[in-house]
């Protein structure tokens, strides 16, 4: 099949290429450990020129074959790339945020193959407490116009990215209209890495499904009202006085962080007047278990699990920018629904 598009998601720790052909189906793909933070640095030349620029090396370590055999292909692009520290800057549109809004305010640098790389703008909430995304917005987008039929796009939806920074979207006919960012990914990285509770953790390959499971009910408890600064030192405890081995306070500690981001999702949706909706899940697949545990005991009847969110985002961006013709676009491919 014959390639319509190149398709990046640009992160800060990696890049990953798409090869996409009709419909966006994904014809190759790849995966590099050159994140906007680390970039090549060894000049090469790239279309007979001695070529220095980390984004440039980046871009044609990427696709750089793809292009000799096929130059004129649309490039586009998400992700921390368009941040102030990216390629080039595309300054965040405000919600509610849709995939036409986004595609009219791509952003295009030029690279030294003489080829246009379309920057698509990341999203700013105002508010109070501002929020901001980048990256998860497109697969966002991709999920609610290439994945689900109009009749389900029209209704409330709460869709979950999670991950370092997990995003809480809540989206109504086919628009971003308010998300929440919890840091749970990071913070468990911290405190188990930086703080004492690490000290007595032992690593283990194994999922300790009781140890998380008794991480997400002390966030649901009275206990777990004091809140995640509390509850959290409960690790250790928990492992002085033998209710936890130490291969088991990792995943107790997931779950206990996990389960109080999940509580706190509920209490903003009360808050919001909104009823625990159907839920969405965009991610790896071994944190999307754990999370699916935590909305289940938390009340969250139906979950739903989306694939190829990013690849469906940047193929409908691009279809509704014009950089691809219209009627290559997909109907609508069906999710992957847990109940």
């Amino acid at each position: 099949m014959q390639a319509q598009l190149i398709a990046l998601d640009w992160g800060t720790t990696s890049l990953r290429a798409y090869r996409l052909g009709e419909h966006g189906r994904v014809l190759e793909q790849r995966s590099l450990s050159a994140g906007i933070m680390q970039l090549p640095s060894t000049p090469r030349l790239i279309g007979g020129q001695q070529v220095s620029d980390g984004f440039e090396l980046a871009f044609d370590e990427a696709c750089g074959d793809w292009l000799d055999a096929e130059p004129t292909l649309p490039v586009i692009a998400c992700g921390m790339v368009g941040s102030a520290q990216g390629w080039r800057e595309a300054v965040y549109q405000q919600t509610p945020a849709s995939v036409a809004a986004l595609s009219s305010a791509l952003v295009t640098v030029r690279s030294v193959r003489g080829v246009d790389v379309h920057i698509i703008p990341g999203i700013l909430q105002r508010s109070e407490l501002p929020n901001v995304m980048r990256g998860e917005e497109t697969q966002v987008l991709g999920i609610l116009v290439d994945a689900l039929p109009a009749s389900e796009a029209a209704r409330p939806l709460l869709i979950g990215l999670p991950g370092s920074h997990s995003k809480w979207v809540r989206a109504v006919d086919g628009r971003i209209e308010h998300f929440d960012t919890f840091m749970t990914g990071e913070v468990y990285a911290a405190l188990s890495s930086h703080t004492i509770l690490g000290r007595t953790m032992q690593r283990s390959d194994t999922f300790d499904a009781e140890a998380f499971d008794r991480g997400v009910a002390v966030s649901r408890s009275a206990n777990g009202a004091a809140g995640p600064l509390s509850t959290i030192f409960s690790c250790r405890t928990l492992g002085l006085t033998g209710v936890l081995s130490g291969s088991a306070q990792s995943d107790y500690l997931s779950g206990l962080l996990i389960g109080h981001e999940i509580v706190a999702l509920a209490q903003l949706l009360r808050q919001a007047d909104a009823q625990l909706p159907a839920v969405i899940l965009i991610g790896s697949d071994a944190l999307i278990a754990r999370y699916q545990r935590a909305l289940d005991a938390n009340g969250f009847a139906q979950v739903t699990l989306a694939e190829q969110a990013t690849e469906r985002g940047l193929w409908q961006v691009a279809v509704q920018a014009g950089l691809i013709q219209s009627s290559s676009s997909a109907a609508a491919r069906p999710l992957h629904v847990e109940n």
